[in-house]
């Protein structure tokens, strides 16, 4: 599997430096784990507050702030052939709802931000926490999996 990775950082934090390479590695064991093994597009945003409750209200009608949207690929079936990779879709991850969360939950920076990542491409393939108990527990047991792989604790245990 080939990840293309197009980084978009409108919104930067000393406490939390991205690197490309460790984003893709996220992303390429949560891919993995879940058997994709076809070649793979995805666009992330790192955005601000303003930015983040704009994109909530519009597309989720939440008048706030949110840590991560996500927004599959809508191409048409049929096209798809056509392309060299598959187009998983977009998140837009907020960094300071993100921070914030790291410094209520007691987790660093990084940690939080590696959950939300693997809970977005989640979501873009399909995997939804809103629909129901069952697949909310489905996806909450695939992401400590995940987590796990890449060296972190259960994100839903309590932090001292």
């Amino acid at each position: 599997m080939k990840l293309s990775l197009s980084l978009q950082q409108d919104f930067q934090a000393p406490e939390l430096v991205l690197k490309r390479a460790y984003i893709k590695k996220v992303i390429e064991t949560t891919l993995r784990y879940i058997d994709v093994d076809q070649d793979c597009e995805i666009g992330i945003a790192c955005v601000d507050n303003g930015e983040s409750h704009k994109l909530n209200l519009e597309y989720r009608q939440k008048d706030k702030p949110t840590n991560v949207l996500s927004f599959p690929s809508d191409l048409p079936e049929e096209v798809l052939p056509l392309l060299d990779a598959w187009p998983m879709g977009d998140l837009v991850i907020c960094i300071p709802v993100v921070l914030q969360e790291a410094i209520d939950q007691n987790k660093t920076a990084i940690e939080h931000f590696t959950h939300m990542l693997v809970h977005g491409v989640l979501h873009l393939m399909g995997y939804d926490h809103e629909t129901s108990e069952a697949d909310a527990e489905e996806m909450e047991g695939l992401e400590i999996k995940i987590l796990a792989k890449l060296g972190f604790a259960n994100p839903y245990t309590e932090q001292d």
